[in-house]
Parts: structure tokens; sequence; C-alpha cells
């Protein structure tokens, strides 16, 4: 039996960080400048990540890709943790905490040449493609694969939508993703020294970064990668439309 249970892991790797980086929002800006955008923009990531990676994760957890210690975990919801579950809807408020410190939108228009569009879809399908091939291969490449095949797709509609906007705000797209991977990767390495989950030698590379398996490290990039993208364009998008936006005061006039 694993030292430490998986809601264990939540209470000594993310309940902490979530809260401080809670209080941090509060206590810097006492309340988001555009509270109501910027959180909307959380709790919708939030729901897609879910929708979007629960089907995955049936698949690979299905297939023995990875799996979970003895009694470490205390209830499933098909063959996915209930922690697990709660992980995909934790990891976002996180990255997006984080972001929140110092993000601002830049006065850029919305518009972007087609030519530019289709280059980041082009990119984004090329990932998508990579993934599957090295998927269907299948043994130490099929985690790799599939984790590849299932970023491609978000990866093509971002930057479809706005890579251009997402190069110049590349040092805000950087911290933003670099501490919460780095910190991430760190506590997923410790769960597994610990036993709280394992992956398969079978459908790994078997390549590690710093002691962790090299898809670990890829899927805390691509996945933090997902919510900075989309809020920093989120932001953008909202700020460029006016939305939440108040309303300039209204300059009285002379009877």
């Amino acid at each position: 039996m694993a030292a430490l249970s998986y809601l264990g892991f939540h209470l000594v790797f993310l309940a902490p960080l979530l809260f401080v980086l809670v209080v941090a929002v509060s206590i810097r800006r006492l309340r988001l400048p555009r509270a109501r955008v910027q959180w909307a923009g959380i709790v919708l990531l939030a729901g897609v990540a879910l929708t979007y990676t629960v089907p995955w994760e049936v698949l690979l957890i299905g297939r023995g890709v990875w799996g979970y210690g003895e009694g470490v975990v205390r209830a499933r919801l098909w063959n996915i943790p209930v922690e697990e579950l709660l992980f995909i809807l934790v990891q976002p408020f996180i990255t997006a905490l984080w972001l929140y410190q110092y993000v601002e939108p830049a006065d850029r228009p919305l518009t972007i040449p087609v030519r530019d569009r289709l280059l980041g879809a082009l990119a984004g399908l090329t990932v998508c493609g990579t993934g599957l091939a090295l998927y269907f291969a299948g043994g130490t490449t099929t985690y790799l694969g599939a984790l590849l095949a299932w970023a491609g797709p978000v990866f093509t509609i971002q930057w479809a939508f706005g890579w251009p906007y997402l190069l110049e705000r590349w040092r805000t797209v950087t911290v933003g993703v670099g501490l919460p991977t780095v910190y991430l990767c760190a506590a997923d390495r410790i769960a597994i020294s610990l036993g709280i989950w394992e992956l398969s030698p079978t459908y790994t590379t078997g390549l590690t970064l710093g002691g962790l398996p090299i898809e670990e490290a890829l899927f805390f990039l691509c996945t933090n990668l997902f919510v900075v993208q989309g809020l920093v364009m989120w932001l953008w998008l909202t700020e460029r439309l006016g939305i939440d936006t108040p309303a300039p005061a209204a300059v009285p006039t002379e009877p």
C-alpha cells in the first residue's frame, strides 16, 4: 500500500498551493480587475478540460497505460478515480491564478491574416498527426502518441485563432506555463516514487527528465499551455469586445 493516498496527495501538494494563490490574488489586487470575465475564463476552461480529458483517460487507463497503487483511491467513476477528476478541475485554477498575478491584455486588433490562421492550424494538425502515428505504432510510444494526438486538436484551435498574439506575449506565456509545470512535475515525481500511481513500461518510452517519465512532463507542459494560451486569448478577446469593461462615466452637461 502506498504511503500516501491520492486524496492525501491533493491535501499535501495541491490544496496549499491553491490557497496561497487565492490569498495572493486577494492581497495584491483585492479584486481581479475584470473579475467576472477572469473567473468565467477559469470555470469555462475547467469544464472543457474535464469534458475533453475524461474519454481520453478512460481509454488509456482501460488499456493499462497507467494505474494506481493499492488502497490509494477512494472511489471511481467508470475506471477513473474521483481524485483524478478533482485533479483535472483543480489544475486550471492553480495555473490561472498564477497567471492572473501579472497578465494584462495587449492593445492589438483581433484581425489576423488567413494565411497565419492556416499556418497555426497546420502546426496543430502536425502535432496531432505525429501523435496518431506514434499511438498506432504501439508499444513504448503508445502513451506519447496518445498524448500528442489528444493535445493536437486543442493546439490547432488555439494557434489558428491567435498564435501571432501568443508569440507577441511569449514572456507572459512562458512564465505562466513555467512555474506550474515545474511544480506539478515535481509533485508527480514524488507521487510516482510513493506508489500513488505508476506507468506501464510496456507503453512508455522509458525516457526520463529528472527521474520523471518524459510523457508525464509533456502532459503537464501541454495542459498548462492549454490553460495559459486559452486565458491569454480569452482576456484579449473579451477586452477587444468590451465585455465586462466598465462604461465611461457620463459627463454632466450644463442645463
